[in-house]
């Protein structure tokens, strides 16, 4: 089996913040890192790249009056290095839709599904002053929904709605504020709607999709497809290939959403010098593919990119499952960078340990619901789940392996086994699959749920076991109950390992062992650490955030300081 995992693709026009973080980048990895001890590594192909297309970065670049290519060479690098060194994040291949293998990619395929593109005349806004016509982001005006008066020519910020720049009131073009006259251009337009029959079947007929994905899709299929624009009269972006089609562009998202397939190809062909092993993830039935992203993507996901797969006809394996988490609210607030409501993922690692945010974020993950990043919360989860369920589990074991045994793992009597001793190991040996279940579902914080009923059950079969008296009564009990516990942490370092892999690590290491990441995750059942295993240091793997900390202070000083570093476009 050959499991394709792609994070949807980062928009570089700003940092990411953590709500982008947790609904795509994060998530993709944690399950990506759990897939390879699952399947094998080489079994599992984990990318995606920069979005750097469209018109907010064009409008930018004509502002500043230079290349948009110079606005997103420093941009992409810095997200990046913020993904690939700060979060580590596992990606096989982090590429960017300026690569060479991306654009040709794009091209090729849309050229192979023209028979279900045509072209139409349109009435477009288009500014005198300027010269140019005022698609998506070009043009901005008042939302005919909510009355928002700066609203955008594709979406309204307020309200959210999607738009089109012929609904706007009282239109402006957004570089020169002038009013807009309407003029007629020519588009080609995808033929959405030829392919509502299939997608319905393949929505309907899956057994792993979940639910509010399909729901959503449905719904859009229901309403009634029409034929979506694949052009745009804009200059930054993928020259479109069609015939004719001169001084145009492909609309970002239609390429961005093939970005999953070019990335495959360009990691075979550049870093693996394997060109044709990019099919083994999408074609045949031997794939399972995960997606990770917010829920506002899943129309382009779960709708527009099958179906350009399917007019391809060259058999591409559908999504199985799209993950999409609901929205990550900030203190009961919207993200927002203008009105610096939030914390983004360059001024996280200030603040605390990537790792703890790592684990944080996975924990208040927006699964079922809209979900309230709260600070208290945010502590409570690091100084109670991390520091004492599962920290202090961990030091608690391992001092007293030091303590009673100097550091050498104890024998295990098997006819000592009582009641608590069996249903420790019970919960070892059923952990995993418990975990796996909930993982392949895409539900992350639900398997999360179930990694922390080891360290928590251990501490209570601690609390009963009292080694620290026992020791005096019998030793054979204690090194029951010692040899239980070190298995236990051994168990529980590969299953955090996908949440927290510098953590996990350390706390590997402490137990005496290297190379976490050729264990495998069925191996976490067993029972391998035997007696006279010698551990290694020990030290305390966390520590408690103050509760008294100024986040806001800490916040406003960081921005301070991150404002010199960022790139142009990314301030």
């Amino acid at each position: 089996m050959k499991i394709f995992v792609a994070s949807a693709w980062p928009y570089v026009e700003t940092v990411p913040h953590l709500g982008n973080l947790v609904g795509s980048v994060l998530s993709a990895d944690v399950f990506a890192r759990y897939a390879r001890l699952k399947y094998g590594k080489e079994n599992v192909l984990f990318v995606s790249g920069s979005d750097e297309h469209g018109t907010p970065i064009e409008i930018e670049a004509i502002k500043r009056k230079i290349n948009p290519r110079e606005l997103t060479d420093q941009a992409h690098e810095y997200v990046k290095k913020l993904f690939l060194e700060v979060w580590n994040i596992s990606y096989d291949n982090y590429t960017r839709t300026e690569s060479d293998v991306h654009k040709e990619f794009v091209k090729d395929f849309l050229l192979g599904i023209q028979k279900y593109i045509h072209t139409e005349e349109e009435e477009m806004p288009y500014c005198e002053n300027d010269k140019i016509f005022l698609p998506d982001r070009f043009i901005k005006g008042t939302c005919p929904y909510c009355g928002y008066e700066d609203a955008r020519g594709d979406q309204c910020d307020k309200c959210g709605r999607l738009l089109s720049p012929s609904l706007l009131i009282n239109p402006r073009c957004a570089i020169c504020g002038s009013k807009p006259v309407i003029k007629k251009t020519k588009h080609w337009f995808f033929d959405l709607n030829l392919f509502s029959d299939k997608l319905k079947e393949w929505l309907q007929n899956s057994k792993d999709m979940p639910d509010n994905v399909k729901s959503v899709a449905l719904s859009w299929i229901g309403e009634g497809l029409k034929p979506r624009s694949l052009t745009r009269d804009t200059s930054w972006g993928i020259p479109a290939p069609f015939e004719g089609a001169e001084g145009k562009t492909i609309y970002v998202w239609f390429e961005a959403l093939l970005g999953y397939i070019s990335a495959s190809i360009e990691y075979f062909e550049k870093y693996k010098k394997l060109p044709e092993n990019w099919k083994e993830f999408w074609f045949g039935d031997e794939v399972k593919s995960y997606y990770f992203i917010g829920k506002d993507n899943i129309p382009f996901h779960a709708v527009i990119f099958p179906a350009m797969l399917i007019a391809s006809e060259e058999g591409y394996h559908l999504p199985n499952i799209i993950s999409s988490t609901e929205y990550l609210m900030y203190e009961g607030q919207k993200f927002s960078k203008s009105r610096r409501i939030g914390v983004w993922i360059d001024e996280a690692q200030e603040i605390m340990d990537i790792d703890y945010w790592r684990y944080v974020l996975i924990r208040l993950r927006p699964e079922e619901k809209d979900t309230n990043f709260l600070w208290r919360e945010a502590l409570r989860i690091v100084n109670t789940e991390l520091n004492d369920d599962i920290g202090n589990y961990i030091n608690r074991i391992l001092n007293m392996i030091n303590r009673y045994f100097n550091g050498q793992v104890p024998q295990f009597y098997e006819n000592l086994e009582d009641e608590y001793d069996k249903k420790l190991i019970n919960i070892i040996k059923e952990t995993p699959d418990k975990v796996s279940q909930l993982f392949d579902k895409g539900k992350l914080k639900a398997g999360s749920d179930e990694i922390l009923k080891i360290p928590r059950e251990g501490n209570s079969y601690l609390n009963i076991k009292a080694p620290w008296d026992q020791i005096k009564k019998d030793k054979q009990i204690v090194e029951n109950t010692l040899y239980i516990g070190i298995n236990s942490i051994r168990s529980l370092a590969i299953l955090l390992y996908p949440l927290i892999p510098k953590s996990a690590n350390e706390i590997y290491s402490q137990i005496g062992l290297n190379n976490l990441e050729n264990e495998t995750w069925d191996s976490a059942k067993d029972f391998t650490i035997k007696p006279g295993h010698k551990i290694g240091s020990v030290s305390p793997i966390f520590k408690k955030i103050k509760e008294d900390m100024d986040v806001d202070k800490k916040l406003n000083d960081i921005r301070r300081s991150l404002e010199k570093i960022r790139p142009p476009l990314l301030r």
